[in-house]
């Protein structure tokens, strides 16, 4: 199909759909945006970026808003204009590790009532293996009294963006896509090769397992860190002079430090739920990454000793720098640690405003940053180079998760 015969409809404006969105409109294809944040579809309109710190997505907003790329929050309709619908909302895991699919399944209902004979539909949201196959595909053909495959298409292409590099990332990082048939696969590349380095797998089930693979074997090897870290410590031998010592091109030992954020701490689970017996790797990856939260509390124990009602300020509450998301950061749990420990608890970090330290992470904000010299103690969870001038002559007191200071 030509470009221009393209109406795609991306579903989620979030960190990954917006720029998608972005990209899409840049390569000439016409979108719609779909969001149910009003503030977000509001900010679209009028050519501002709602995500500020993603470089180069403004730029594209303001010269395609109105033109190339619209936004709504009426879902049905935009299916009902779209011949191309995309679905890249957020899936998140509950208490006891169970996905939460209401919001997929809310996208897949309103799609499947303006699905027209032709139609795509893609799904770039992770999900555990079979989800496009079974579940979606159930939605979508009982709303439309259509088959898939057949009447319409229906495949699965997970985003792989990094936040901070996304509009490169989609342009430039290999790409993959699976359809539930080969007719679909064919489809979705015809339509992906416009604006991606895209390449088809067997299936969408292959491409579904793909991405949660890729998750699983980064938080391994930083599990791996993470022991090799604490060993290193007993031995008092520097880990990062070690893990610099040990690298060659069969040995590339990454960073320790805390496993946050939308990906790495959700998707294993999809893994290790299904298959308990064959997933003992992954899931003691997850325990040891999620341990760090209480080793990084003891190490400040020691610093602080036996002081009553000593104040200590974790700086950097996003689950990594330069970016501005809490999703299942590590210094939630961590602040909730030390101030089960009588601990008097800060926070610091420079995308997030005072309010927002309070409510969103239960702590103190600091009056300025001069106030850190007056603490106790200091776990440094993120690279943050603001903070380095006044950390560095207090690094006796501070617990550097990742050796920024040296």
């Amino acid at each position: 199909m030509e470009k221009s015969k393209y109406l795609v409809e991306v579903i989620g404006l979030g960190k990954a759909g917006l720029p998608l969105a972005s990209v899409i409109a840049d390569s000439g294809i016409k979108v719609i945006g779909v969001d149910i944040n009003k503030k977000t579809v509001e900010s679209i309109t009028k050519g501002v970026n709602p995500i500020p710190e993603e470089p180069g997505l403004g730029e594209l907003i303001k010269k395609y808003s109105r033109t190339n790329l619209t936004a709504t929050s009426n879902l049905k309709e935009a299916s009902k204009k779209c011949n191309v619908h995309i679905i890249i909302v957020p899936l998140f895991i509950d208490d006891k590790k169970q996905p939460d699919f209401n919001a997929i399944d809310s996208a897949a209902k309103n799609i499947s009532k303006g699905l027209k004979k032709g139609d795509l539909v893609v799904l770039e949201t992770t999900v555990p293996v079979g989800t496009t196959e079974t579940r979606l595909r159930k939605i979508l053909e009982d709303g439309s009294g259509m088959k898939a495959g057949e009447d319409f298409f229906l495949a699965f292409s997970p985003e792989r963006i990094m936040t901070g590099y996304s509009i490169s990332r989609f342009r430039e990082f290999p790409k993959i896509v699976g359809g539930i048939n080969n007719d679909s696969t064919k489809h979705a590349l015809n339509f992906y090769k416009n604006f991606s380095n895209i390449s088809g797998v067997k299936n969408s089930a292959t491409a579904e397992m793909a991405k949660i693979a890729e998750g699983i074997y980064r938080d391994v090897n930083i599990a791996l860190a993470n022991e090799l870290y604490k060993v290193a410590e007993k031995y008092n031998i520097n880990y990062w002079e070690l893990k610099d010592a040990a690298k060659h091109q069969y040995c590339n030992l990454l960073e320790p430090g805390n496993v946050g954020g939308h990906c790495i701490p959700v998707y294993p689970w999809f893994i290790i739920n299904d298959n308990p017996s064959n997933s003992s790797l992954t899931k003691s990856a997850r325990d040891i990454n999620d341990s760090m939260a209480d080793y990084y509390a003891s190490k400040a124990l020691k610093i602080i000793g036996n002081k009553p009602e000593a104040k200590i300020c974790v700086v950097g509450l996003s689950y990594r720098e330069g970016v501005k998301e809490h999703a299942y950061t590590r210094s939630i749990p961590l602040i909730k640690i030390l101030k089960a420990k009588g601990f008097r608890v800060y926070g610091a970090d420079n995308f997030y405003t005072n309010e927002e330290i309070k409510s969103i992470f239960n702590a103190e904000p600091l009056a300025n940053d001069e106030e850190l010299k007056n603490m106790d103690a200091v776990i440094l969870m993120n690279k943050i180079p603001e903070y380095k001038k006044i950390l560095l002559p207090m690094k006796k007191k501070i617990v550097d998760v990742k050796n920024m200071l040296n």
